[in-house]
């Protein structure tokens, strides 16, 4: 495996992006789970939906509260995790990684270089 996240990039409202071609895997961070708590629920976007960058597209709830998760790049969503909803709690153990929510055919995939990198991410995590 290449060096921690480093094909990885990330938002501002916590969400990571990992691109393969065209398609965008997005899943909430490391940071975004602890935050939240356990979660108990995950509601994701219905496939084949346009969704545009920044929009709200899934749900999580926690034992704490629910929280919106955005579409990092604009596209179509053309799978979704569906273990996550049966088992919320693998956001938790592994946000990163098999905790993944969604994939998009993204528009621009030029637009993923706009993202953050994981040293700038690190950055704005100190600063909350």
């Amino acid at each position: 495996m290449a060096a921690k996240n480093a094909d990885r990039r990330f938002t501002k409202d916590h969400e990571w992006v990992v691109l393969d071609g065209d398609i965008a895997t997005v899943g909430i961070t490391d940071h975004a789970q602890e935050q939240l708590g356990d979660l108990v629920h995950v509601d994701l976007p219905q496939l084949e939906r346009e969704v545009a960058e920044g929009e709200s597209c899934a749900v999580v709830e926690s034992v704490k509260a629910a929280s919106d998760i955005f579409a990092p790049l604009a596209g179509k969503v053309v799978e979704i995790n569906e273990t996550i909803v049966e088992d919320p709690s693998i956001v938790n153990s592994d946000a990163e990684g098999e905790g993944w929510f969604f994939r998009i055919e993204v528009d621009d995939p030029d637009a993923f270089e706009q993202l953050m990198d994981q040293d700038a991410y690190d950055e704005y995590l100190e600063t909350l």
